[in-house]
């Protein structure tokens, strides 16, 4: 695949959060924030980064593709664990450093890595800062 080609951030503010053109504001290590929710439910899935070419690929295919931090490598959402999420629609915000993507995903239970719907699984506790788990495991057996 070529090397991915989008626009420069315009330098005019109207242009950039007004205009029509893709513009990504990608940060100094090359990264945008990706937000991820349920085409359906609107359930906050996960957030993620994206690169350049994460960000491409998700466009030109249709499904999602983030750059992992840890791993420094692009991956495909779902690829080995068959969580893929298909796009439905992807939306970029006012000054193009963040995209949505509502997704449909045919095994959410995967959409974790630690086997639940949403990355989201606990609150924070106000006055302490404790953790409360809110979406338990998906059941076993």
């Amino acid at each position: 695949m070529a090397p991915p080609v989008f626009s420069a951030p315009s330098t005019d503010r109207s242009e950039q959060e007004e205009g029509s053109v893709l513009r990504p504001r990608f940060d100094a290590n090359g990264l945008i924030t990706a937000v991820a929710t349920d085409a359906e439910t609107g359930e906050l899935l996960m957030v993620a980064h994206m690169n350049a070419e994460a960000l491409e690929r998700t466009i030109a295919t249709g499904y999602a593709h983030y750059w992992s931090r840890s791993r420094r490598a692009l991956w495909k959402k779902g690829e080995s664990s068959g969580a893929l999420q298909h796009v439905r629609e992807m939306r970029v915000d006012c000054d193009q450093d963040a995209v949505w993507l509502r997704v449909e995903c045919k095994r959410r239970d995967d959409t974790c890595h630690t086997g639940r719907t949403s990355c989201f699984y606990r609150i924070i506790q106000a006055g302490g800062g404790a953790l409360a788990t809110v979406i338990d495991p998906r059941p076993t057996g």
